[in-house]
């Protein structure tokens, strides 16, 4: 049982929900009063709903994807339909940007727009307290990156074995591309490089071997590529696999050289 219930509906079985392991990791002191459980997009919508429901929870957080946004709404208006009562809160770029035209924005209780990591936390406090929030839709501050906890010691023994396990060393991007919701994403910030070499290093010891990085441009701060690059390699193992995003003409040879 649970008062707070993160989910969402991944395109894959063997991806793992990256942004509810943050806002986990933020949750607090009420952290211990919420739940993860994630669902893949070819599972039923009546299905998923029973599960959620079977924690009992008060608040269901759902990260809403361009993957999964018709599925959740069938989900959403399932879970209003029988149980009116629990407060469903909404995330993730699909409900950032157009929430005056979306269904599934309608049927929620509330909407909160942008990087959510810390103000999530901010409404559940004030949800389970009895206090009423005003706002349906709720533009997220952008937060200090250098304030986050990390979330990587919410992946799991399973996670590790059967899942893509995501990190990121910083958000944001720095090219205006019309076509790209990242280009919203100003500015680009850069995570502590010691805590964040420090959840690596933890990730590798509890057997990770592949590590997708999620940063829209790894190499852009050379300083911190390279650092990274070379933490890797001092702990080479056979079967280590690393998946970057790289701007092809910022590789000087200081960084091609690792």
């Amino acid at each position: 049982m649970a008062d707070i219930v993160l989910a969402t509906l991944n395109a894959k079985y063997i991806h793992s929900a990256f942004g509810l392991r943050y806002l986990m990791a933020n949750l607090g002191e009420l952290r211990d009063r919420a739940a993860l459980v994630e669902f893949d997009i070819n599972q039923r919508p009546l299905e998923i709903v029973e599960r959620l429901l079977g924690e009992s929870p008060r608040i269901v957080g759902l990260g809403v994807y361009i993957w999964n946004v018709a599925l959740t709404t069938e989900v959403v208006a399932i879970l209003k339909r029988l149980r009116p009562d629990v407060t469903v809160i909404l995330g993730g770029p699909e409900v950032s940007h157009e929430t005056e035209q979306q269904e599934i924005a309608r049927l929620a209780d509330l909407v909160i727009t942008g990087e959510a990591d810390l103000a999530f936390a901010e409404a559940c406090a004030h949800l389970l307290r009895g206090e009423k929030i005003e706002r349906r839709i709720i533009p997220a501050v952008l937060p200090d990156v250098a304030r986050l906890q990390l979330p990587y010691a919410f992946y799991n023994e399973h996670d590790i074995a059967h899942r893509v396990i995501y990190v990121e060393a910083s958000r944001g991007c720095p090219f205006h591309c019309e076509f790209c919701l990242s280009s919203l994403d100003i500015p680009v910030r850069q995570f502590p490089l010691p805590a964040f070499l420090a959840s690596l290093d933890d990730l590798l010891k509890r057997g990770v071997k592949h590590f997708k990085f999620v940063d829209r441009t790894f190499n852009l701060n050379l300083a911190v590529s390279q650092a990274i690059l070379e933490f890797f390699l001092s702990r080479y193992e056979s079967g280590l696999f690393l998946h970057f995003e790289m701007i092809p003409d910022r590789l000087p040879e200081t960084l091609r050289g690792i």
